[in-house]
């Protein structure tokens, strides 16, 4: 993190007082989150809430968060390593990825607030843009509308952002978009193509950069999808992997700790020194006294025997 030299002067010295100050690397986007946060006064305490996606290295992240004076709250949340789960165990940051990860935290919310089963989304993709619609009847229950929060990322077409918010938008939230930034869009027409988009749903552009590069370059073909030879995955089994994904997702969305973050947590609990009250403190003193005046009488005990000796 960048530093920044400040200098003030002191009145009772002579001499420059140098401070450091840690200058706030600049990761929020103030001017779109003041249009993202503000609520209309008509919908008092109404809660404003977003679509945040956001991406590193090894997983995508997608939240539904609403703020508040004391900060923002997360309603809902989903990780793209949460996938393996349901069958996704490679490429957990492409566009499909995303578009799994979108559609799980979608789902996930829904069955929080119990609209679940009144609000079911586009169950079979086809790659048309589909938008959550209320359903007809005063006493049902109005959809559920969040707006998307990309941050910092560019929000050029074709985008994995826009990857998750197909997922959460099929998934039942009502999410306004448009077409113009999904893959298969033709600036030039001013249309979609709907089989280019169904094809990033079900990975099909994956599975076709798999068969190219293995006829142009299979050394590096093997290097690049390795893992996915390991296990036996080839170009013709993507799009039922995802399908079948897709499916357990809407069959169970809940969140479920994996083992191996079980696993971290005992043994983190091995090496945590538990807290002590005042008389166990007191106890544990003593006993490093007494084995410390043990150990200083056993050598004078030492030092006498060898006086003995000479």
């Amino acid at each position: 993190m960048p530093f920044v030299k400040v200098v003030k002067s002191n009145a009772y010295f002579s001499r420059y007082q140098v401070k450091y100050r840690r200058r706030r690397e600049g990761k929020t986007d103030y001017y779109a989150r003041k249009r993202l946060v503000t609520q209309s006064k008509a919908k008092y305490n109404a809660p404003k809430y977003r679509l945040v996606v956001r991406f590193t290295n090894k997983q995508i992240i997608c939240q539904i968060i609403y703020a508040r004076l004391k900060g923002d709250f997360v309603l809902a949340a989903a990780s793209s390593k949460e996938l393996p789960r349901y069958g996704i165990n490679h490429g957990l940051t492409n566009w499909t990825a995303a578009y799994a990860t979108g559609l799980l935290v979608a789902r996930r919310a829904l069955t929080k607030l119990n609209l679940a089963d009144k609000y079911e989304g586009v169950a079979e993709p086809d790659g048309e843009i589909t938008m959550t619609e209320a359903r007809e009847g005063d006493d049902e229950p109005r959809p559920f509308k969040a707006y998307l929060d990309v941050g910092l990322k560019r929000t050029s077409t074709g985008s994995r952002v826009f990857g998750a918010l197909k997922g959460a938008s099929d998934g039942g939230i009502f999410i306004p978009h448009s077409e113009k930034r999904f893959p298969g869009y033709d600036t030039e027409n001013k249309k979609l193509d709907a089989e280019v988009l169904k094809k990033y749903i079900f990975g099909g552009h994956v599975s076709e950069y798999m068969e190219s590069l293995e006829e142009e370059d299979d050394e590096r073909f093997k290097k690049q999808f390795s893992s996915y030879l390991e296990d036996g995955v080839g170009s013709d089994d993507i799009e039922e992997i995802y399908k079948n994904a897709y499916a357990a997702i809407r069959e169970d969305p809940t969140f479920k700790p994996s083992d191996k973050s079980k696993d971290w947590s005992q043994e983190s609990k091995k090496h945590r020194s538990p807290r002590l009250n005042d008389a166990q403190r007191k106890q544990a003193i003593q006993a490093k006294i007494a084995k410390f005046q043990a150990g200083k009488d056993a050598a004078g005990d030492d030092d006498e025997e060898e006086e003995d000796d000479e």
